[in-house]
């Protein structure tokens, strides 16, 4: 079946941010004499918003008005060089013109800030790619509660049935899922193909434009 939408995760999805977040959390933690780790690391420590990042990063027992501190460290430091490498995976603007040019819409979902989410999706997709983009605020559960997707939903005005949504770790399967959504994983994402076959991914895209040849009714059935 071709879809009327798909709805993206960001980081580890559309985008490659991890050396920005890295280096960022980073210098925070060398700032306050905390240990480093090394880039890949924080494949683990991300997907589940900053907040539970900085819980990471940091030592275990860490109090909470460190963590506190450190979170208003890394914002600021993060929103001054959040662009300083992150760059979209390679095919993916033209997998999204593609679905644009086909009459998808597109949105954005993801556990980061919301203000973070859309100067980031704007400044390098510009203005028109995406219908909508939403992070994290305080009118909703992070995800995979599935508050906010369904509100991207009904402001897509789409239902469950007609829409993909297409992510790069277990959380994004777990909302897809609580939402009642066809789970897409992506195999170049910040976590394993088999978290994501294992989380119940319906189709794993290996390339970006399988995204496209899945939404637009060109793969059939389950494809991992």
């Amino acid at each position: 079946m071709q879809y009327k939408a798909v709805i993206f995760d960001l980081d580890g999805t559309i985008l490659n941010t991890l050396d920005d977040l890295a280096d960022s959390a980073n210098h925070v933690l060398a700032a306050q004499g905390y240990p480093t780790h090394p880039t890949e690391r924080y494949k683990t420590f991300v997907g589940n918003g900053i907040p539970k990042l900085i819980e990471r990063m940091l030592p275990d027992g860490t109090s909470p008005d460190i963590i506190d501190r450190t979170f208003e460290a890394f914002q600021a430091y993060y929103a001054k060089h959040k662009l300083d490498k992150t760059a979209p995976y390679d095919g993916i603007p033209e997998a999204l013109a593609l679905l644009r040019e086909n009459g998808l819409k597109l949105a954005v979902l993801s556990n980061k800030q919301h203000e973070l989410s859309e100067a980031i999706v704007t400044q390098i997709f510009g203005q028109d790619t995406f219908d909508l983009i939403q992070g994290m605020c305080n009118r909703f559960p992070r995800k995979p509660d599935p508050a906010s997707c369904r509100d991207v939903m009904a402001r897509l005005n789409v239902n469950a049935g007609e829409v993909l949504y297409v992510g790069d770790s277990n959380v994004d399967m777990q909302t897809a899922a609580n939402a009642g959504l066809t789970k897409c994983g992506v195999s170049w994402g910040f976590r394993s193909v088999a978290e994501l076959t294992d989380a119940g991914a319906d189709f794993i895209a290996r390339t970006p434009q399988d995204i496209a040849d899945i939404a637009l009714g060109q793969t059939g059935g389950s494809n991992r």
